[in-house]
């Protein structure tokens, strides 16, 4: 690509807009409402669960009967995700760039506990995401949850069973207490993060604002409980131990 080309690149407006101050925290509000909505159609499906293994196992199985568009829309995800962290990482740079001097009396003006932390709870988010993938889907951390089989005893038709995969998987201590950490840190980012994006898309006022807090708060802790109620029902109060036998 020549010089005169990056230089009219640079020059288009979208591209002007997109790396502005008001662009990049657009495409973090944009972003982060398609996360928020899969994280909660996600927690959806997760919830099949407490139906028992042959609900669980043919909502799974329904989900790779989409075949390579379920790859499709995992990249899309993928793709989302990257963005929504990679100016994250930009505006917080930006703005420790900003104000270059230490200040010895640290003032935290219109600052939460949860704005203050979303760099280094994406971070550790981003590698459970990494761990969470590669546990449940790529069945490479554990690789005997690709051999467990679940028989339909109305139909006689055997399919991967993927509930007895997450009963095993939570069986573990450390991976339940992995994933109740990475939700606890999940529901601080959405706390700050959806009243944030309502912001940045001009949809708040004062009063707004304050409901908007509460929502995303309300939100937030509700899909911790969602999340976190299936490793603690199989770490501490056995559900779905008969499914590994």
């Amino acid at each position: 690509m020549g010089v005169s080309t990056t230089s009219a690149i640079r020059r288009c407006p979208v591209f002007v807009w997109l790396f502005s101050s008001i662009g990049k925290k657009t495409v973090v509000a944009l972003t982060g409402i398609v996360l928020a909505l899969f994280v909660t159609g996600h927690l959806a499906g997760n919830m099949t669960f407490y139906f028992g293994p042959q609900i669980l196992n043919a909502y799974a199985k329904h989900l790779q009967s989409l075949g390579p568009f379920l790859w499709v829309i995992r990249l899309c995800l993928l793709t989302i995700l990257l963005l929504h962290i990679g100016f994250i990482l930009v505006l917080v740079k930006e703005n420790h760039g900003a104000r270059p001097q230490k200040y010895h009396v640290k003032k935290h003006v219109q600052s939460t506990a949860f704005a203050r932390t979303m760099r280094a709870s994406g971070s550790i988010l981003l590698a459970f995401i990494i761990f969470h993938i590669l546990h449940f889907t790529a069945c490479t951390i554990n690789p005997a949850f690709k051999s467990l089989e679940y028989t339909y005893t109305d139909s006689g038709e055997t399919v991967h069973n993927v509930y007895a995969m997450v009963v095993m998987g939570f069986s573990v201590p450390w991976v339940s207490a992995f994933y109740i950490f990475s939700m606890f840190l999940l529901a601080f980012h959405l706390s700050h993060g959806i009243p944030s994006l309502f912001q940045t898309l001009g949809l708040s006022n004062k009063f707004l604002r304050g409901v908007f807090e509460i929502g995303g708060r309300a939100f937030a802790w509700l899909i911790f409980v969602g999340y976190t109620s299936i490793p603690v029902s199989i770490l501490f109060f056995h559900v779905g131990k008969e499914a590994l036998k």
